[in-house]
């Protein structure tokens, strides 16, 4: 008996996992389609073919529901920023590579972008907080690569390693949030760009 028991728990598990995954793949597609005023709880719901209980036995509200997303989708995009920069081999190749990695997977993830760059921006006191942590991981490594570079790189020892950091992130997300809203442009020269001004 205990390993029916155990057997249907699991299954439980699985099919509440399968609908949480499907509700935040609906609430990504429309928020970065529709935007996140305009995207109702009911339209998340039937978009992830779920019930409304559903959608509040995994987040609060809509609000929670972004922040959630928001969290995830960045983190897996600094993720991606800090393994690129990872593989370089000086300061300054490790900030291009970021730089380079930040634009190139916002431009292969569309939505996921937006999310970040547009929808994200003023939603609330809440959802700036996880913002701003995640564009601090951005930050903080080129802030590390900017302190190490400054002994023997005289580009590098005449900036303020935290405000350098910060016109960086700042930077890139600006270039990088109009891209995703016009695009025609160039990921490739956008980023090439940034690199000629930030690790020249």
């Amino acid at each position: 008996m205990q390993a029916v028991a155990t057997a249907v728990g699991s299954s439980r598990d699985l099919r509440k996992a399968a609908r949480r995954h499907r509700l935040l793949e609906a609430a990504l597609r429309l928020f970065s389609e529709q935007g996140y005023h305009d995207t109702t709880v009911d339209d998340v719901v039937a978009a992830a073919r779920t019930s409304k209980s559903a959608f509040y036995e995994h987040f609060e509200s809509k609000e929670d529901c972004f922040r959630v997303l928001l969290a995830a989708e960045g983190g897996d995009l600094m993720k991606a920023v800090v393994d690129a920069a990872g593989r370089g081999s000086g300061p300054r190749d490790r900030v291009r590579r970021g730089i380079d990695a930040f634009v190139r997977t916002c431009a292969s993830r569309s939505r996921v972008a937006r999310l970040f760059l547009v929808e994200s921006v003023g939603v609330s006191p809440a959802i700036e907080e996880v913002r701003h942590e995640i564009q601090g991981r951005f930050a903080a490594m080129v802030e590390s690569e900017v302190q190490h570079a400054a002994a023997s790189d005289d580009f590098y020892a005449s900036v303020d390693p935290i405000v350098y950091g910060r016109a960086v992130v700042g930077a890139v997300n600006e270039a990088t949030g109009y891209f995703v809203t016009h695009a025609e442009d160039d990921p490739r020269a956008v980023s090439e760009g940034l690199c000629r001004i930030f690790a020249p």
